[in-house]
């Protein structure tokens, strides 16, 4: 892993859109101003933070305390969980396998390329050492040409009597407010406000909580995930407990280190979206590091829990099945379908990505 330090990014708040409005009445004026702010949003930053009255930090927390506890375990009894055959696409995918496409990406390096230096992304060579668990949330096909992409899940043996109904539990609250952000953005951008929710029933949705063992990676400008964007429709998250997060907002000249208020998520835009929208709307790209305020969180802990950095991520995917293109209206235009974004099924999509990133052959 390459350790580099670089100038701090600018610390900013993304716009904080408030879920409430829209679930008290979604066709109140001031609904669909917030479900218009939410599409300039994901529109001009790749990124929002969103305030879900239903959501509470404590459910956050305890969902990070039992992942510390799980990637805390040994090596080889976190390996057991590994599926290599289904891509990682459940169950866990160990340290320095997921290998950032970036450096192997002609139009990646393009984009760093253009970002001015003080800004781009920290160098990084070789797979993430960040570990990773995927567990799928909500109902699955009937049937799919992408059996591998909607495999069973995997129940660690140590934690069998917690952990369907915690992950479960959290997924599913991720599920709910992302679900409703993408109604809010689907009006935002004057569509049927069911028609991205309609899209992603029965996707292979996963929640996919990282971990980075800070004990062994907490070095000032360590690389814990390399600049990338996420192939899926929405990414959503709840708050960190170790700061690291940096993102690249539409014009990529400007690095925004994310805060997130306690009580809020923070959502990405991620390809899929791009491919709805005609490149409207832009994947984020997005980096994890340590620096100076992760190891100042580090130095300041007065508890006695494992030392892991957890991002309690929730991946929404479009159907395996759908079609992904521009859709109709103002995304479909002649350049958009003929270009970047001809028709290709969501499943072929994610298999292009995943085979681009080292974890599924091709």
């Amino acid at each position: 892993m390459v350790q580099q330090i670089q100038p701090q990014a600018t610390t900013d708040l993304l716009p904080i859109i408030d879920l409430g409005l829209y679930l008290q009445n979604p066709d109140s004026p001031e609904a669909i101003a917030e479900s218009k702010r939410a599409a300039e949003a994901i529109r001009d930053y790749g990124a929002l933070i969103v305030k879900d009255p239903r959501v509470t930090e404590k459910e956050n927390n305890d969902f990070i305390d039992m992942m510390e506890d799980y990637f805390d375990q040994p090596f080889d009894v976190k390996l057991k969980d590994a599926r290599p055959e289904y891509g990682y696409q459940v169950g866990v995918t160990p340290e320095l396998t997921e290998d950032p496409k970036c450096p192997k990406d002609p139009h990646c390096l393009d984009i760093i390329d253009h970002i001015p230096e003080e800004n781009r992304p920290l160098t990084f060579h070789g797979p993430d050492p960040k570990w990773r668990f995927f567990w799928r949330i909500g109902e699955q096909p009937a049937t799919t040409q992408f059996p591998r992409l909607n495999a069973e899940p995997v129940v660690p043996e140590a934690f069998k009597d917690d952990w369907t109904s915690t992950m479960d539990a959290w997924g599913n609250t991720l599920h709910m407010a992302v679900l409703g952000l993408a109604e809010m953005i689907a009006v935002g951008f004057d569509l049927p406000k069911k028609t991205f929710v309609d899209m992603a029933q029965h996707g292979p949705h996963l929640l996919a909580p990282t971990a980075s063992d800070l004990v062994k990676y907490g070095k000032v400008g360590t690389v814990l995930a390399g600049f990338h964007y996420d192939l899926n429709f929405l990414t959503i998250h709840g708050k960190s407990r170790y700061p690291g997060l940096n993102i690249w907002p539409r014009n990529e000249s400007e690095k925004l280190a994310v805060r997130v208020p306690d009580g809020c998520l923070l959502v990405q835009a991620g390809k899929q979206l791009e491919w709805l929208t005609g490149g409207v709307v832009q994947a984020g790209y997005h980096e994890v590091i340590v620096n100076e305020s992760t190891v100042r969180v580090i130095e300041n802990k007065t508890n006695d829990r494992p030392l892991w950095r957890i991002s309690s991520t929730f991946f929404l995917h479009i159907a395996s099945d759908n079609v992904l293109r521009p859709l109709e209206g103002v995304f479909d235009t002649e350049e958009a379908r003929t270009a970047k974004y001809p028709k290709i099924h969501t499943g072929d999509q994610v298999r292009k990505e995943l085979g681009l990133i080292a974890l599924l052959e091709k």
